[in-house]
């Protein structure tokens, strides 16, 4: 194809009635959404979705989605509207969402692959909509990108593969997203998720209660198997280079990337200083958004860099994390290489959370646990240069005449405001560390496969560094008070200063793979849940 490609600006109203002419007409144009570019045409034209398929390159039977402005426009494109459907787009539209639901004969089957079902959502990218409403149709509008490579995220990124094929690409910037809408069905029983995307699956719970997730979400699909939505595919969202998904705590991923020849590393923002290969960072390790926005820019510069070999680090499995892995797993073609047998899984949360209890079952149902209280409790941790800077930051009396720690009197001291806590973190951590790893060889050694490192600062202390795996179990503010206080003999007011000195909710959620809720106590089915969701070992198998 070689056609003569406009250039098309979003912020200029005459070039949105110009992309709305040509698609109108039955042309193609490029277009930018909040979740990434989409390839549009005329979405009840036949000629037309044959034209987008032969354009991308992509196979007939893989379904495109319908794209509209306003609730009254879904009536003529279905059957019916669920009334599960009606609760989402509620909900969620305009915005990165697609439903699908039964067709009506106005949809071709060349537009929903040959299925009696059509996939719809509602933009929220004001020039995706402004454009919708200039063409006056439907709009189908898979990404704007040739089959199988990273999905575009960037304007330049959309004219590499589609000037010459296309009649316009429409300049929006970057796109805010950055993955593909969730795809879900209501025509089944139970609502079931076929794609993860911008909403996440715990989002669509909040709305409809149960929610199923299609294996193919996190499977390989045998080869010939029939896909109900975008992206179900074997292999998709590819840059050339071979990825492989390392499974590993960060500290197991740079000493395994790092022993690689001519390895590229696929990472989170700030883990470069421990790589000594070229490294492409994805977004933070704590935020699923941010490598969500960053994972298809980040595909494309493996390919500007000429990368061969690709590690990418393991995104977890929640919230938007789900898209992100759903993505790169498919990137990857499956390839997911774990380095070491033994799992570390960290345990953490706030103090009076019920923490102690969920580490005690674990280590009645085989685990190897570290008390990481005690290790700190070890009045030999804090020694020589360690005890002098404690008693510099908080005062000689913190040491009785016995030479004994008062830790009461430390804590008080150092939970009285952030910068104290931050200054005994400062000062303690560092040792905790290293004694951490002393422990963790130790179990290894001893021939642990499932370490469990129970540690309230955990994070504070940079040991999930040395975790596969995170869960944090959270209680609620009042139950967690009394705890506090019958456990420790502590008065409110020392309470209260305690908890305060500690994170929220959401910074743990946002750094776990799992969050119990001991707010009452913690079930051995939640339990069961939560190893089967970590992939650890069942009861019995773990040493």
């Amino acid at each position: 194809m070689n056609m003569d490609t406009r250039i098309l600006d979003a912020g200029k109203e005459y070039d949105i009635k110009a992309a709305g002419e040509i698609l109108r007409r039955g042309g193609l144009v490029a277009i930018p959404t909040e979740t990434v570019y989409g390839l549009a045409g005329n979405a009840l034209d036949p000629t037309v979705s044959a034209q987008i398929y032969k354009v991308k390159g992509r196979p007939s039977d893989n379904p495109l989605i319908v794209h509209i402005t306003s609730m009254e426009e879904l009536p003529p494109l279905v059957t019916e509207i669920p009334e599960a459907a009606r609760k989402l787009a509620e909900a969620f539209w305009p915005g990165p969402l697609t439903i699908i639901m039964k067709k009506s004969p106005l949809v071709p089957k060349e537009t929903t692959g040959g299925l009696d079902t059509v996939a719809v959502r509602m933009p929220s990218h004001p020039a995706a909509q402004a454009i919708i409403r200039a063409a006056g149709v439907p709009l189908a509008a898979p990404s704007a990108n040739l089959s199988g490579l990273p999905s575009p995220t960037v304007f330049e990124h959309v004219c590499d593969d589609l000037t010459g094929r296309v009649d316009a690409i429409v300049n929006g910037g970057d796109c805010a997203v950055g993955v593909e809408s969730t795809v879900i069905t209501v025509v089944t029983e139970i609502p079931r998720v076929l794609r993860p995307g911008g909403v996440s699956v715990e989002q669509l719970r909040a709305v409809l209660g149960t929610v199923e997730v299609d294996r193919a979400v996190l499977e390989k699909p045998a080869e010939n198997a029939r896909v109900s939505s975008p992206g179900m595919k074997y292999k998709h969202y590819a840059p050339k280079a071979d990825i492989t998904i390392v499974d590993a705590s960060l500290e197991e991923y740079a000493a395994f990337v790092n022993a690689q020849p001519d390895a590229t590393a696929l990472c989170f923002e700030g883990e470069e200083k421990l790589l000594s290969c070229p490294c492409v960072p994805f977004g933070r390790a704590e935020d699923a958004l941010s490598q969500a926005h960053c994972l298809f820019a980040a595909l494309h510069t493996l390919d500007e860099i000429g990368a061969k070999t690709v590690y990418a680090r393991m995104p977890r499995k929640t919230g938007v994390g789900l898209a992100v892995y759903n993505r790169l797993i498919r990137a990857a073609a499956f390839r997911v290489l774990v380095p070491r047998d033994e799992m570390i899984v960290g345990l953490t949360g706030q103090t009076g959370a019920g923490k102690s209890t969920v580490s005690k079952i674990l280590a009645e149902r085989g685990c190897t646990v570290i008390d990481c209280d005690g290790v700190t409790r070890d009045p030999a941790l804090y020694s020589g240069a360690c005890l002098e800077e404690l008693q510099k930051a908080f005062g000689r009396d913190i040491i009785e005449p016995d030479g004994r720690l008062n830790r009461r009197l430390l804590a008080n001291r150092a939970f009285a405001d952030e910068a104290s806590a931050a200054t005994l973190n400062r000062i303690t951590h560092p040792v905790i560390y290293s004694r951490l790893c002393a422990e963790i060889d130790a179990r290894r050694r001893a021939g642990a496969r499932l370490i469990v490192l129970d540690a309230p600062t955990l994070f504070e202390a940079g040991a999930d560094r040395l975790c596969r795996r995170v869960v944090s179990v959270v209680a609620e503010e009042s139950v967690r008070m009394q705890r506090i206080m019958q456990r420790d003999g502590l008065t409110e007011v020392e309470a209260k200063r305690r908890m305060h000195a500690q994170q929220t909710d959401a910074f743990y959620a946002d750094r776990s793979d799992f969050v119990l809720d001991n707010t009452v106590s913690v079930s051995e089915t939640e339990l069961d849940m939560m190893l089967a969701a970590l992939g650890c070992a069942h009861t019995g198998e773990a040493n």
